[in-house]
């Protein structure tokens, strides 16, 4: 097996991983904590659950941008970054770097104590809030890998 196939199999697992994560946390994790745990229960819960999925996400994303790079290298797409055609890539790149940022700048340095400050004066509001914001970065997410498929096997 080639080190371009085997970066290809990682990028994808790591992408399953991340993504589908972030699919429990918006889809499952945050409406059932709305809907059934008691305001002031929702945040030890939370952090439990989804801090266990943090730490992996972390190694995901590490993953996934590793591999990304070494493609990117290994088969020269610089150039299709700038491609509007290519839009996917600068895409894939963009839900990459925000997710990273969030996970390994803004959350252990400001989110995860504004969080935990917000959401024991205001704990519907903040969930609520939470879980609008994972809505719209899993939209995103999604038309990217969508994107990314499509545009991988020249489909757009």
């Amino acid at each position: 097996m080639d080190t371009l196939t085997l970066a290809r199999a990682l990028h994808v697992l790591a992408i399953v991983h991340w993504i589908g994560g972030v699919a429990m946390v918006t889809l499952v994790l945050l409406p059932g904590l709305i809907r059934a745990v008691p305001a002031g229960e929702r945040l030890a819960l939370f952090e439990m659950i989804e801090g266990r999925f943090g730490r992996q996400a972390k190694i995901s994303t590490a993953l996934a941008g590793a591999s990304g790079l070494w493609m990117v290298w290994e088969l020269d797409l610089w150039a299709g970054f700038a491609d509007p055609a290519r839009w996917w890539l600068g895409a894939m790149l963009a839900v990459w770097a925000i997710f990273t940022l969030v996970l390994f700048v803004a959350e252990p340095l400001v989110l995860h104590r504004w969080f935990h400050a917000r959401s024991l004066r205001d704990p519907d509001g903040t969930f609520r809030l939470v879980l609008r914001l994972h809505r719209v970065l899993l939209a995103l997410s999604l038309v990217t890998v969508a994107g990314a498929v499509l545009g991988a096997h020249g489909a757009i």
